[in-house]
C-alpha cells in the first residue's frame, strides 16, 4: 500500500506528539484528544462528501458510541477502556448497517435531512429517559485498562495514547480504502451515478458500506469523547453537534485523509479561544471563521497546503 507523503508526515507528527505527551499540559492533551474524537467522525463525513452526499445527522452514531460506553459502564459495570471502545464501534456500526438499508436509497438533500431526522429521534428518546439522566446525562469516571486503574493524570495520557492509536489505524484504513477499486468508485458515483451503474458497480451497496464505515468511526469518536470529558448527555446527538462536524469537514476539506483531523484541531483551538474571551458570542466567532474559509478557501484548509506544495515544485 502506497502512502501519500502528507499521510506519512501526519503519522510522524502523531507519534512525536505521543512521545512528548507526559510533558504536555493537561489542557493541551484534552484539546488534542477531543480533536481526535471529532476527527474520526469527520473522516466518515469526508467519505460521504466524496460520494457527493452530506450527512446532517452523523451525531447519531457519535452519541450512540458515547451512550454505549456510558450504559455498559453504568448498568453492567464494564470499565475496561478497550472493551468499551470495541463495543461502542460495533453498536454504532450495527445501527448504521440497519439504517443504511433505507438511507442508501436517497440522494442530495433527502439523504441529509433523513439522517438528521434519525439523529433528532434519538435526542427525543434520550431527553425523556430518566434512567439515563434525561437532559442532564450522567458521568463516566473510574475507568480501567487491562485491570489497571490509572490516576486522573495518568488516565488523560492513557486516553490520549489510545486516541492516537485509533486515529492512526483509521487513517491507514481509509487511505487503503480510497486507493482500492471501491474507494475509486466514490468519485465515479458522485460524478455520474448512472454511468457507474452501467459499468456494473452498485451505488446503493457502496453508499451502504460507507455509511457503516462512517458509523463505526463515529462510534469510536463518541466513546473517546465520553471517556475524555467524563460526561454524556443528549446534546451529543442534537443537530448543532452534527452541524459542528459538517463545519469541521468544510474547514479541513476533503483532499486528504489527514484534513479532517487538521480541521478538528483548528476548530478546537478556535472554539477554546473564542469561548475563553467571549463565552456569550463564541458561536458568532465560529460563524465568521466559516464564512472566511468559504470565501478564501472554498475547498478547505487542505487546498492551501496543496497549493503550497504545488508552488514548491515549480
Amino acid at each position: 500500500m502506497k502512502l501519500d507523503k502528507s499521510l506519512v508526515v501526519m503519522l510522524g507528527v502523531l507519534v512525536a506528539i505521543f512521545a512528548v505527551s507526559p510533558w504536555l499540559p493537561q489542557w493541551i492533551l484534552f484539546i488534542i484528544t477531543l480533536a481526535g474524537a471529532n476527527g474520526l467522525v469527520v473522516l466518515g463525513l469526508m467519505l460521504f462528501m466524496r460520494l457527493g452526499l452530506v450527512s446532517f445527522g452523523q451525531a447519531l452514531f457519535f452519541c450512540a458510541g458515547a451512550y454505549t460506553t456510558g450504559m455498559l459502564f453504568l448498568l453492567l459495570k464494564v470499565s475496561d477502556i478497550i472493551l468499551l471502545m470495541v463495543a461502542s464501534g460495533l453498536i454504532a456500526g450495527l445501527l448504521a448497517y440497519l439504517l443504511g438499508f433505507l438511507l442508501a436509497k436517497y440522494r442530495a438533500i433527502f439523504f441529509g435531512l433523513l439522517s438528521l431526522a434519525f439523529s433528532m429521534i434519538l435526542y427525543g428518546v434520550l431527553v425523556k429517559s430518566e434512567t439515563l439522566g434525561s437532559t442532564d446525562g450522567f458521568s463516566v469516571n473510574g475507568l480501567t485498562i487491562l485491570g489497571w486503574v490509572p490516576d486522573p493524570t495518568q488516565m488523560k495520557i492513557v486516553l490520549f495514547g489510545i486516541t492516537i492509536i485509533v486515529v492512526m489505524t483509521s487513517l491507514l484504513f481509509v487511505n487503503m480504502l480510497l486507493k482500492s477499486p471501491r474507494g475509486l468508485l466514490l468519485t465515479a458515483i458522485r460524478d455520474n451515478e448512472i454511468r457507474a451503474e452501467y459499468m456494473g458497480a452498485s451505488a446503493k451497496s457502496t453508499i451502504h458500506l460507507i455509511y457503516v464505515i462512517a458509523g463505526v468511526l463515529s462510534g469510536f469518536g463518541g466513546a473517546i469523547a465520553a471517556m475524555v470529558s467524563g460526561h454524556i448527555d443528549p446534546n451529543m446527538t442534537f443537530w448543532t453537534t452534527s452541524g459542528e462536524f459538517v463545519f469541521i469537514a468544510i474547514l479541513g476539506g476533503i483532499g486528504s485523509v489527514s484534513a479532517p483531523f487538521i480541521g478538528a484541531l483548528i476548530f478546537g483551538v478556535i472554539q477554546t479561544i473564542a469561548y475563553g474571551y467571549s463565552p456569550n458570542t463564541w458561536q458568532m466567532t465560529i460563524g465568521i471563521c466559516l464564512i472566511a474559509v468559504i470565501l478564501v478557501l472554498p475547498d478547505g484548509l487542505w487546498s492551501l497546503m496543496a497549493k503550497m506544495r504545488k508552488n514548491s515544485r515549480v
